[in-house]
């Protein structure tokens, strides 16, 4: 199956910034989809940004929109998420995932099939 490893995570102030990123293993036979997911304490894990393999079709859920900026690169099976402005509601762990080949759905968990283990980030109050 291969793996997913997130790495770049740690502590900032708010309004700062923070770039994660996430190399994979993945087989990625048909150009596969790249997420990045949160979970913050107390709630469900949820999408933050996706991107193509080509990095032409980028999503973002509303509440990070104009912060956070998703990139990728193919050919070196990696990605970031550049998040600014950041928010001490946003402290949580942070996941990149590989969505299935299959579907159109990238907000859902259960798009994809191939995650890292998480990353911690966190904003103090």
């Amino acid at each position: 199956q291969g793996e997913v490893v997130e790495s770049g995570g740690g502590s900032v102030q708010p309004g700062g910034s923070l770039t994660v990123s996430c190399v994979h293993s993945v087989r990625t036979s048909g150009g596969r989809i790249m997420a990045w997911f949160r979970q913050v304490p107390g709630k469900e894990r949820e999408f933050v940004a996706s991107i193509n393999f080509s990095g032409t079709h980028i999503t973002y859920a509303d509440s990070v929109k104009a912060r956070f900026t998703v990139s990728r690169d193919y050919n070196k099976r990696t990605a970031w998420l550049q998040m600014n402005d950041l928010k001490p509601e946003e402290t949580g762990v942070y996941y990149c995932a590989l969505k299935k080949l299959t579907g159109d759905n990238v907000y859902s968990v259960d798009a994809y099939d191939a995650w890292g283990q998480g990353i911690q980030v966190t904003v103090p109050s």
